[in-house]
Parts: C-alpha cells; sequence; structure tokens
C-alpha cells in the first residue's frame, strides 16, 4: 500500500505547490477539496491544510469539522489552514493592521521543535496573510516569531498538531521544503521512498486488478501523457488496448504520420482515424474559445464511441489526464477556468468507464516515467501541445486554409528551436494566427495580411510560467523565416506575458 500525504485544499493558489514540494522529496500525496477527507483510508500517513482566499471569519470560508483525525493523525495547518485550527480551538484571528506580505525571517525559534529541526537562524519565510493569529488557545504553543509576527508557527501540547503562518511551499520560504520534510518524515513517518519506478510497480499492478481481462481503447493526442499513459497500459494488459490516434486537422504539420510512426515502433495496438472533415464542417463560423474546445472534445468522443463499437466487449476508455489539467478545469469553487477535452464532456452514450492512469502526475513526473519505461527521448521531451490543436491557436474562426497557414509557420518556428538546440531549454512554444491583418511592404508592392505571434515559455509543471528569453539573432531569423516563406503573413510579433496573469495558450 502507497504510503500518502492528504492535501486539503481551502482554495489557495500555491496548494498544487505544497504538492509539488512533497514530491520532490520522494513523498507521494494527494490534494482533495478540503471537505473531502477519504476517511477509513489507512495509506494516509499525515494531513496538511492549505491556505485560502478566505478569512476565517467569512460568511462563505470554508469550513470542516477535522474532529475525526485530529489526534489519531499529525496535522499541519498552513496560513488559513494554521489560523482555522487555532480559531476552531479557540484562539483569537483577527485582521492585521497591514497586509502581511513579502519576505520575513524567523528571529526566534524552538530549535529543539521536530516541525523546524535543521532550520537555519534568521531563516527568511514567506508571509501572504491579511489576517493574524492575536491569541493561541491555552493548549498551543508559539514556536517560532519573526519580526513582526508574534505566532509565526505554533504546535498544540494535547494532539500532534502544528501550524506556520507563512508558506513554506513557495521557493522565497528559503528552507520551506526542508520543514515540509520535518513534517512528512520525521512527524509523519513517511519513508521518502516514492519514485518513478515505484509508481510504474504501483500502477501496474493496480491497473492489472482494475482492469482484469476487460478491454480498453486509449485516446492518443501524440504527446508525452497520452504515450506514456498508453505505454504504461501496455505493459498491463497488453492485446486488450486498443490506442486510437485522431486526426481533427489540426495538428501539426506532418504530425499524423510521424506520431503514429512512433507508436507503431513501441509495439502499440494503433488505429489512426482521419476525421478532419467532420472537425472543419462542425466548427465552421464558430469563434469563442470555449464552445471550440467544447466541439473538439465531443466530436473526439464521437469518433471513439464509433471506433470502440468495432471492437468486440469494449468497457473502458483511457486517457492521459495530468494532474494540471484536473486542476485547471475545475477550481475548489468550482469555477471552470477553461475545460480540457480529456476530463469533461463525456456523453452518456459511450457507457464506458474512465481510466486514468496519471491524473496524480505533473509533467515532469510524467517524463521520468516515461525514461524510467525506456521510452526514446524525443516523445518524452516533446513539448505540451493543446488537445484541440491549433483549433484554440487560431483566434476567430477556423478554416482549411488558416490551418495551413499556422501549420507552415508553426513548423518554422518548432524546427528553428530544433535546429538553434534551444528546443530543449522552452517548456511550451507554438504560433498564433491572429484575427487582425497589417500593412506591409514585400518587394514594391503593398501588402494587406495576416499576423503571427510567436509564444514560447518556461515552466516546471504549467501551474506557472515565464515568456523563454530567446536570442534576439533566433528570433530575428524565424521571423524572416516566416514571411519570406509563408504566403499570407507579413508580420510576426513574440509574446512576453507570463502565466499568472495570462495563460500558456491564447484561448
Amino acid at each position: 500500500m502507497q504510503e500518502k500525504i492528504i492535501i486539503l485544499d481551502f482554495g489557495s493558489q500555491t496548494t498544487q505547490l505544497i504538492a509539488r514540494r512533497l514530491r520532490d522529496i520522494n513523498v507521494y500525496c494527494e490534494i482533495l477539496p478540503y471537505n473531502k477527507y477519504p476517511h477509513g483510508d489507512a495509506s494516509v500517513k499525515g494531513v496538511i491544510l492549505s491556505g485560502s482566499p478566505f478569512s476565517v471569519y467569512d460568511e462563505n470560508a470554508f469550513k470542516v469539522d477535522l474532529s475525526a483525525i485530529e489526534g489519531k493523525l499529525p496535522i499541519l495547518g498552513i496560513c488559513y489552514g494554521a489560523q482555522y485550527m487555532s480559531y476552531v480551538n479557540g484562539g483569537k484571528v483577527e485582521p492585521a493592521g497591514t497586509r502581511e506580505y513579502g519576505r520575513a525571517h524567523l528571529v526566534e525559534f524552538d530549535h529543539s521543535n521536530p516541525l523546524l529541526s535543521n532550520i537555519s537562524d534568521n531563516s527568511q519565510v514567506w508571509m501572504s496573510h491579511g489576517d493574524t493569529i492575536t491569541a493561541i488557545p491555552d493548549s498551543f504553543k508559539v514556536i517560532a516569531s519573526t519580526e513582526t509576527v508574534k505566532v509565526a508557527a505554533y504546535q498544540s501540547t494535547n494532539a500532534p498538531v502544528w501550524g506556520v503562518q507563512f508558506h513554506p511551499e513557495v521557493y522565497h520560504s528559503t528552507e520551506g521544503t526542508q520543514i515540509l520534510k520535518n513534517f512528512a518524515a520525521d512527524i509523519c513517518g513517511c519513508k521518502c521512498d516514492w519514485n518513478a519506478a515505484s509508481f510504474i510497480d504501483t500502477t501496474v499492478a493496480q491497473l492489472k486488478e482494475q482492469l482484469g481481462n476487460d478491454k480498453v481503447v486509449l485516446g492518443l493526442s501524440g504527446g508525452v501523457d497520452s504515450s506514456v499513459a498508453a505505454v504504461l497500459l501496455n505493459r498491463a494488459i497488453g492485446k486488450n488496448l486498443t490506442c486510437i490516434f485522431v486526426d481533427h486537422g489540426m495538428l501539426r504539420k506532418n504530425e499524423f504520420a510521424d506520431v503514429l510512426r512512433d507508436y507503431e515502433s513501441l509495439g502499440l495496438n494503433v488505429i489512426g482515424v482521419d476525421a478532419s472533415e467532420k472537425f472543419f464542417t462542425e466548427l465552421a463560423g464558430v469563434t469563442e474559445p470555449e464552445r471550440k474546445r467544447k466541439i473538439i472534445g465531443k466530436g473526439f468522443i464521437d469518433v471513439f464511441d464509433a471506433e470502440a463499437h468495432k471492437i468486440t466487449d469494449v468497457k473502458w476508455l483511457a486517457q492521459g489526464t495530468i494532474y494540471p489539467d484536473c486542476i485547471e478545469s475545475l477550481s475548489i469553487t468550482g469555477t471552470v477556468i477553461k475545460s480540457h477535452h480529456n476530463v469533461g464532456g463525456l456523453p452518456e452514450k459511450m457507457n464506458l468507464k474512465l481510466c486514468e492512469p496519471l491524473r496524480l502526475l505533473f509533467k515532469d513526473e510524467v517524463r521520468r516515467v516515461g525514461r524510467q519505461l525506456g521510452m526514446p527521448e524525443h516523445l518524452i521531451t516533446r513539448h505540451p501541445f493543446p488537445g484541440p490543436g491549433l483549433a484554440v491557436r487560431i483566434l476567430g474562426d477556423i478554416t482549411r486554409e488558416k490551418v495551413a497557414v499556422l501549420q507552415e509557420a508553426d513548423h518554422i518556428f518548432i524546427q528553428g528551436l530544433r535546429d538553434w538546440k534551444l528546443y530543449d531549454k522552452v517548456w511550451q512554444a507554438g504560433a498564433i494566427l491572429l484575427p487582425v491583418q497589417s500593412v506591409g511592404v514585400m518587394g514594391d508592392e503593398r501588402t494587406y495580411e495576416r499576423a503571427v505571434a510567436l509564444r514560447a515559455v518556461t515552466s516546471t509543471d504549467a501551474m506557472t510560467a515565464d515568456w523563454a528569453h530567446l536570442p534576439y539573432e533566433f528570433m530575428a531569423y524565424v521571423s524572416n523565416e516566416i514571411i519570406n516563406k509563408v504566403k499570407g503573413v507579413n508580420r510576426v510579433c513574440y509574446d512576453i506575458s507570463s502565466k499568472p496573469p495570462a495563460t500558456i495558450e491564447w484561448e
């Protein structure tokens, strides 16, 4: 049984970073909504309560009864989580005189406390809260203070409960990972032995038990996520897996043939389906991004359904869904940021159960699993590519002519990154066809043609991203190549927006 830490999410923007830090020290963890603790799960070794955008006094604040686990398992509250546990146990939480935000230092703390073991004097931490704990319950004791915050960290004397008002998960807390390790390893007793190899062994065993002799169809996209999922499933169930790779007409240049060749070399049972005519027809005149995603998502399911009916007794649909897909598709408050074709909209008519073996992994973890499975490096390092493909990189309506233009511009950009040895330094890159035309001059003639925006970002897991600082010489080369070789484009721009506030994709 894989031991784990449960992170109860109260809506913080940095909840996923808590998971990242734990995974970095080889501790397996899962993020669950604040009110969905898995009672009866004997593999849980400890619980972390995240921060929240709310005050504990807000009418809409997320509140949960922790009595079933308090005293039975170690609990660590972070920011709101710390304030909430103090508040419900009789402490006082009040608005701070000014918002406590930014760097602070632990000027006083109990070096002997297990949560703060091996922490340096004056260690830097990151504060981000509007409320502060002004009085702790009688059964609590202060174990750390900063220059301005008396209760920077506390411990209960009656139960294995700790709280910190700073954020150990963010990079600015220089020894935050050590604090999380102290909690997970020393306090909770986690072995810190979770890695790609153990994930494969555990997941293959689980898939064999879950699927038995059932037949499975997997929707391949050509990306690393679905590819790793396919190889993992192939190891578990072999010939009972049928992979379906759909060409919706909005893949990259030559991608359909190239990817099919890669999959066949991996020994996968793959069916290639050219359904481009169906998708172009259904997308005709559609400009709203979410509608595009929904149409393409439903279209994929329609094709899967048709192909699945050609195979006898298929019971499962497998997908390469990963953690950021799940997190971005539906926030803790129920607000849709953007839909992902591989996590929503499954129509009832499919009558297939869903299998998502990678849904708890971040992208870099998926790549480590792929390497452990012995997959070729060019598949593992391939940049993420949206399921709807170039449909969400063409702003406005979709036509075959626009796709052809963007395929050529995108190919020049991506091939240029490879040729200049920049591809592996970038997390994700692509070209976007803008719904504007601009004046230009080619030869002695005035032109009025399309503009293309180039997007390249650096990231660790797609939760945050910065624009890639590519060499000016490279950008000049790519711009010149696109304008000279792609008919209908006379202007190239570069997107220098970070995420947040922007997203990686434009739609």
